[in-house]
């Protein structure tokens, strides 16, 4: 197995392990599917942020999971936030993929300066929210009934890893 940056090619495997989420999980709170052409747009939208697209492979080039960041908010206050993604086909879950994903992909968001990574969590996923607590993540905040999805309401844990020992946030450049 290898992790590597996505590439173009790579969108034939990440497509139908975001869709699996979308169908079976409330990982996502999307319900609508999406197409190949909508994840190029997405991983070129991130490459051209500089933000990592990760992909575990196999030996014959196959997508076993995927990780990325982006911008947690919109605002300019929150340049030093990102929040990110971890997903791993269905068959290779509990083989230790997202925690190597997530290992990988917590240094270029250091290496870009970021201070905080936030993860957004459904409440009842308890196998993410350890994954994460024992990569140094902290609970940060429980909102209740907040999305809705399969006819129930759900509710969303926040945790964050505060990557550096910054006091003070570098100036816009």
């Amino acid at each position: 197995m290898l992790i590597r940056d996505a590439i173009p090619a790579d969108i034939a495997g990440i497509t139908p392990i975001y869709n699996d989420a979308v169908q079976h999980s409330t990982a996502i709170w999307n319900e609508a599917t999406v197409d190949t052409a909508n994840r190029l747009a997405w991983l070129a939208d991130r490459q051209q942020a500089n933000y990592p697209v990760l992909v575990a492979v196999d030996e014959a080039g196959n997508v076993l999971g995927y990780a990325s960041f982006g911008d947690w908010r919109a605002w300019d206050g929150y340049r030093h936030t990102v929040e990110h993604s971890v997903y791993i086909r269905a068959d290779q879950r509990g083989n230790g993929l997202g925690s190597l994903l997530m290992q990988r992909l917590i240094e270029p968001a250091r290496t870009l300066g970021k201070h905080v990574m936030v993860a957004g969590i459904e409440a009842q996923n308890l196998g993410s929210i350890r994954l994460h607590e024992k990569l140094g993540f902290e609970q940060a905040g429980h909102l209740r009934q907040v999305g809705a999805k399969f006819g129930q309401w759900l509710d969303l844990v926040f945790l964050q890893l505060i990557l550096d020992d910054r006091t003070t946030p570098a100036p816009r450049s």
